[in-house]
């Protein structure tokens, strides 16, 4: 029986590779982070965009040994069996390198592909299961609602399983991803308030030594504190939107939050107008101390891994002042 890599990376710190990151950059930005010393490099996957297991493929490829995160594949887009095998195949062919993030998907662009259900939560669960066990090169389990998949085994199984972590915002959710998964991602804003409270919507029923909490926050780093506060805010701008309730409501502004919001006349004129108090909190921003320490934050607030999503015109040439907050010895 294969093992499964369970084992949370506790203390780490990742980077995204931005979904608009010119295919030319791809690879040289992957392997620009592992020579920095981040521990994980995460691809993103949004609908017209780049698929994030052809991503993961050719990243894992292209370094020598970072641990790569898809994040996240949304559960509606792929058969269970298959996408078992795709990761299994990059997990035998990079063992322990791999952490598979699942989710909903943005219910707009799952309705646009035909691929919302009904139940997305049922869905998610269902898939989840099967994923897991079909990974493991167990049969996969009785036909639910959404997934069959019953007496299906894959026979060519990785001998370090990948971690299945649930990108998800919602409370149920994220009880869910405590029940069935082995990890859960938090996208940005994730402030060690809205860490704290995803938390408490676990439950019971995981393992709190072995469950990896990865996180996403809009990052940007300098010399001085205000040319961050204003680079980092161009990442900002979605978050006064109603599907970032779950990211505002443990914040002390979040009333505040709205109202600004609707008093603008558009997003980016939001987040360019934001106090920078909210800016420092709803970030990791600032000079690399201070870089640093909101990192630190969200570590002590229960995340094992930070994920810095760079901000800016260059995502390549920001990978370098952002590795300035890395911890001493990374």
């Amino acid at each position: 029986m294969p093992e499964t890599d369970t084992t949370p990376a506790r203390g780490r710190v990742g980077v995204m590779l931005p979904r608009d990151v010119p295919v030319r950059d791809v690879l040289p930005y992957a392997r620009r982070a592992e020579e920095l010393g981040f521990d994980q490099v995460w691809v993103v996957e949004d609908l017209g965009w780049r698929g994030g297991i052809a991503q993961a493929g050719a990243v894992l490829a292209g370094t020598a040994g970072i641990t790569v995160g898809i994040g996240i594949m949304p559960a509606g887009a792929r058969n269970v069996c298959f996408a078992a095998m795709e990761l299994a195949t990059l997990a035998q062919l990079y063992p322990g390198r791999l952490i598979a993030g699942i989710g909903h998907g943005m219910p707009d662009w799952m309705r646009q592909a035909g691929a919302w259900p009904a139940s997305p939560l049922t869905l998610l669960k269902e898939y989840t299961t099967a994923l897991r066990l079909l990974m493991r090169g167990e049969p996969g389990p009785a036909g639910g609602r959404y997934v069959r998949c019953e007496g299906v085994v894959i026979t060519e199984t990785p001998d370090i399983v990948p971690p299945v972590v649930l990108g998800v915002r919602g409370p149920r959710s994220q009880a869910a991803a405590g029940e069935v998964a082995d990890g859960l991602l938090l996208a940005e804003p994730a402030v060690p308030a809205y860490i704290a409270s995803s938390l408490r919507h676990l439950g019971s029923a995981f393992d709190a030594s072995t469950f990896e909490v990865v996180t996403y926050d809009a990052t940007a780093v300098a010399d001085d504190e205000d040319t961050a506060l204003a680079r980092v805010r161009g990442g900002l701008t979605t978050i006064g939107e109603p599907a970032w309730a779950a990211h505002i409501d443990p914040l002390p502004f979040a009333t505040q939050l709205r109202e600004h919001r609707a008093a603008c006349a558009d997003a980016r004129q939001f987040a360019q107008t934001m106090p920078d108090g909210w800016v420092r909190q709803l970030s990791i921003a600032g000079t690399p101390d201070q870089a640093r320490e909101a990192i630190r934050a969200r570590h002590t607030a229960g995340a094992t891994s930070v994920v810095l999503a760079p901000t800016g015109p260059d995502a390549l040439a920001s990978l370098d002042s952002l590795a300035r907050a890395l911890p001493p010895g990374s």
